[in-house]
């Protein structure tokens, strides 16, 4: 497994139909009571979606949240029919989701459930418990970790969803809607859209296994993707499911401005693989080595501006020849941020964290805020440099 970041592939869906909206954005919703019905057309195909309203823009495209917690975004060219009554929206309980689920994946998918998710899953009842176990370990280690820097969090509104293909090939044909052919190179992504997690069982991958292994009880399990070859496949999953619990705990808005360098930098945070547990991960905040290692190398060819570029736009981060440093600076940026300026940090994910859905900054707003928090970059870029210069 090559050692590259994962794809920012969390914030890609339907980009280009809630960007349409974005640009005329008015912040209206509907009253919390209300229960928004919308026929829609697209693709030649009708469909129905009931929900809660979100955003509404002057151009009448509309942003609605199902009781499933999928975010739909309707542009005017679409909306067919749109009507709204006062029943209570609801979200779907745990069981009713699970059975949505079900419909809406092939056949041989079962359920397995936790207190916080819901694991779709036509592998090893033994594997989907491995990744319920893993994500339960990350979800109180996120929201505890949070808590003590005096973060309210709130639990999740809907139940946190995720979805186990038992192989690659179906991972991959499964997944060509939202990637495209992109899905060969990524081995699990969170959807903004969805709220969900997809990915396939890490065991079956053949540069895992060392001869023998077997696919089966949760000690195999562990002992598979607890080896160093293994490390970087579980961070990616580690990194996805942060990802998931930042934006349903109310530490990030999905569909917000929410900048990639410190989204992406707090995942990075939570990532870091820890190879002495028995299941490849259990630390939050350790040195992230393999994170390390790619900004010392990106560092003798790293230029003057490279804080400014990474804060003012996301753009290092979709770009796939900038992205591996772009994923090292947000780590270390964050890392350093974290420890020499806790109180400046906490004060700028505070505001983040009070931003409304599909209204967006511009690179100079961005920057005038980042160095309203944090001070002249030149200077912190001068601090972070030796900072991380003492690392070892």
């Amino acid at each position: 497994m090559q050692s590259a970041p994962p794809r920012p592939v969390w914030w890609a869906t339907d980009f280009a139909r809630w960007a349409l909206i974005a640009i005329l954005i008015v912040a209206t919703a509907a009253p919390a009571s209300a229960l928004e019905h919308v026929v829609l057309r697209r693709e030649g195909r009708q469909q129905e979606v009931t929900g809660q309203l979100i955003v509404k823009a002057e151009d009448g495209g509309l942003l609605v949240q199902s009781a499933d917690g999928v975010l739909w975004t309707i542009p005017p060219e679409e909306l067919v029919e749109h009507t709204t009554d006062d029943t209570p929206f609801k979200p779907l309980s745990t069981a009713d989701l699970g059975q949505r689920l079900l419909k809406d994946l092939p056949e041989g998918f079962e359920v397995h459930t936790t207190q916080h998710y819901i694991i779709a899953y036509n592998t090893s009842k033994a594997y989907a418990q491995w990744c319920g176990g893993l994500f339960e370990r990350l979800y109180r280690a996120f929201t505890n970790y949070w808590t003590r820097q005096g973060f309210k969090l709130t639990e999740p509104r809907f139940p946190l969803v995720a979805v186990v293909f038992e192989d690659k090939a179906s991972y991959e044909q499964f997944a060509k809607s939202e990637l495209g052919d992109a899905g060969g190179s990524i081995i699990g992504y969170y959807s903004l859209g969805t709220n969900r997690m997809t990915m396939y069982d890490m065991t079956g991958v053949e540069s895992l296994r060392a001869p023998g292994d077997r696919r089966g009880s949760s000690a195999q399990i562990n002992l598979m993707l607890s080896r160093p070859e293994a490390a970087q496949t579980v961070a990616t999953v580690i990194h996805e499911a942060t990802h998931q619990i930042a934006f349903n705990c109310g530490l990030q808005t999905r569909f917000a401005d929410i900048p990639l360098w410190i989204s992406e930098g707090i995942a990075v945070y939570f990532e870091t693989p820890d190879l002495n547990s028995a299941k490849g991960w259990r630390s939050t905040g350790a040195i992230n080595p393999m994170r390390l290692a790619a900004f010392r190398e990106y560092a003798p060819k790293r230029p003057a501006d490279s804080i400014r570029t990474l804060v003012a736009d996301d753009t290092r981060f979709r770009d796939t020849k900038q992205a591996i440093d772009a994923y090292a600076e947000a780590w270390a940026l964050n890392y350093f941020l974290i420890r020499q300026r806790p109180k400046q940090y906490h004060e700028y994910l505070h505001k983040l964290a009070e931003r409304k859905p599909l209204i967006w900054d511009t690179p100079e707003e961005r920057l005038a805020q980042f160095e309203a928090a944090f001070g002249n970059i030149a200077t912190l870029d001068a601090e972070l440099m030796k900072f991380i210069g003492k690392m070892r």
